[in-house]
């Protein structure tokens, strides 16, 4: 099966690294849309006219089964008019709220996101359902988008950046800090080094490749080292240069690192 893995960059990368290793006997396309990266400050029309470009040449050009929004910006605004557009398995990402409450149902829970997910219709619908005690607070954290694409991950900048957004919450509070938009998975030691031990890590990767699976007959396997064949494209370009081969292998290979932090 032909399965497509779109994001407004390479955070979609954290996504893949884990789908590559549960479904090593499938083929996978990944789409990066590095020219209008990032999606999360821009306006919701503007979004989705990407989204739109993303999938016609994901679906009609390169014939995709199966297409993950591997963003969670990209779904909140755009995934319900793809699946009435196409006919075939899109599965969308969403904070993983619900995962995160359900670990603890007394402490706060922190959801990080960018601006358009967390001022969106879809998660404030999202908290409604499952949160009626009141416990989600919600954090903008667009910057580190802006960090991810140019591969600055740890840095003096990050930390700062980091400690100054986390400063106003008593974080001894809360359970856990969902992390809301793809690019963050790639900042989970620079973030454990700022929380407290009792704050855990809660995303969506695993959950999105499971109902990838489900939704499409697909079994996943225990993730190993043998992996799917992947191409590459930017903006509708392949990527073929040894170069930016390269840049991509460094974002898988900090994404399994990151994948085993918690």
């Amino acid at each position: 099966m032909r399965i497509a893995l779109f994001d407004s960059g390479t955070g979609g990368l954290t996504v893949l690294s884990h789908a590559r290793r549960v479904l090593p006997s499938e083929e996978f396309l990944f789409f990066a849309d590095r020219d209008h990266v990032p999606y999360g400050t821009k306006s919701v029309q503007t979004v989705r006219g990407y989204v739109r470009a993303a999938f016609r040449f994901l679906v009609e050009k390169q014939r995709a089964d199966a297409v993950v929004v591997a963003c969670n910006t990209a779904t909140s605004v755009a995934v319900e008019e793809m699946r009435q557009i196409y006919d075939v398995p899109i599965i969308g990402m969403e904070p993983a709220v619900k995962k995160a409450l359900a670990q603890d149902g007394e402490r706060r829970v922190l959801v990080t996101a960018t601006p358009i997910t967390i001022h969106g219709e879809k998660l404030r619908r999202l908290i409604s359902a499952h949160d009626p005690n009141g416990l989600i607070d919600l954090l903008a954290l667009p910057r580190l988008v802006e960090f991810a694409e140019r591969r600055e991950f740890v840095s003096p900048r990050v930390e700062e950046y980091l400690w100054n957004a986390l400063a106003p919450y008593d974080l001894l509070k809360y359970s856990a800090i969902v992390l809301g938009c793809t690019h963050f998975n790639y900042f989970k030691d620079t973030l454990r080094s700022l929380l407290p031990k009792t704050v855990g890590f809660v995303d969506g990767n695993e959950g999105t490749v499971e109902e990838l699976a489900r939704r499409t007959g697909l079994t996943t396997v225990s993730a190993e080292e043998r992996t799917a064949p992947c191409r590459f494209f930017e903006s509708g370009r392949a990527v073929t240069s040894v170069e930016a081969l390269a840049r991509i292998d460094s974002y898988l290979a900090r994404a399994a690192r990151m994948e085993k932090i918690v």
